[in-house]
């Protein structure tokens, strides 16, 4: 399979549990679904490398990549999309969350040493652009139930996980496996998040709530299938090329708020032309 369809689908998934945690948070809280996500893929991604993996192959020096990369995404760039989703809501976090490519473009050049050509700094422009329109708040009713600070939360997730998309990349250049890669970063995110809850007294908050467990169940599910993907494009592809792919998500949040969330989600023509032009740069970096 082409490496540009493994991003697409990864992309598919991520927006699939994006719906899925924000209907579920209906009823619950973040920390619940974030703890029920990293249990569940952590386990399937165990079983599975314990059936036909060797152990030692965790004792690679691309191990240490991949921890890193754990400590910031999942963990770290989930919380602050999920933040930014019960702030904003799906449909504008998501869009924000796509200024990923940018990020990653520039930490490419800087620290793996690609050399992109001029249509991907052109489609970066549009990805910015495209950050601004959906940012942009006006005075008129309904824009009033979120603030322009809130805009940060989905922004650092990008960074974050455009930091992490390098980190990946630059492990699997070591050991060019998915699954490896995948077990080590959702087990340190999983650990460190735990830890993190114990410390803070909140560990009692992953316990969600009998409404919420089908929808944060599944959003687990598709998330680890989601992690697995993300990888297996990584290996294939470069990151410079693959970000944006992977990083489409965007698109399919709006497309997917729009049938699933009418109740929850109101998807303005302003946000809609914003994915377009992210969609656009998206597009246009890939076919350099």
């Amino acid at each position: 399979m082409r490496p540009e369809l493994i991003a697409i689908l990864s992309a598919m998934g991520w927006a699939g549990d994006a719906i899925l945690v924000r209907m579920g948070a209906r009823t619950s809280n973040i920390y619940a679904a974030a703890f029920l996500s990293y249990s569940v893929s952590a386990l399937f991604l165990w079983c599975y490398f314990l059936l036909f993996y060797p152990l030692r192959l965790l004792w690679s020096p691309a191990t240490i990549y991949f921890l890193l990369s754990g400590c910031l995404q999942p963990l770290l760039a989930r919380i602050l999309f999920y933040i930014g989703i019960t702030r904003l809501g799906v449909s504008r976090a998501g869009p924000l969350r796509g200024i990923s490519p940018f990020f990653a473009l520039v930490l490419a050049v800087l620290f793996l040493h690609e050399r992109p050509t001029l249509p991907v700094y052109g489609g970066t422009v549009l990805i910015v652009a495209s950050v601004w329109l959906i940012s942009w708040r006006s005075s008129g009713r309904g824009e009033s139930e979120w603030k322009l600070f809130d805009i940060i939360f989905p922004l650092g997730a990008a960074f974050v996980g455009a930091v992490s998309q390098n980190l990946r990349k630059g492990g699997l250049l070591i050991l060019p496996d998915p699954y490896i890669g995948a077990v080590i970063a959702t087990t340190t995110s999983l650990t460190i998040f735990a830890i993190s809850l114990l410390l803070m007294g909140r560990i009692r908050l992953i316990q969600p709530r009998r409404e919420s467990f089908p929808f944060f169940g599944s959003a687990a599910l598709v998330a680890a299938t989601a992690q697995i993907l993300n990888f297996m494009a990584l290996t294939k592809g470069e990151v410079s090329a693959m970000a944006p792919l992977l990083d489409s998500t965007p698109l399919f949040t709006v497309l997917f708020s729009a049938i699933f969330l009418r109740d929850l989600e109101k998807v303005t023509a302003r946000i809609v032309l914003g994915v377009l032009l992210m969609l656009t740069g998206a597009i246009i970096i890939t076919s350099r």
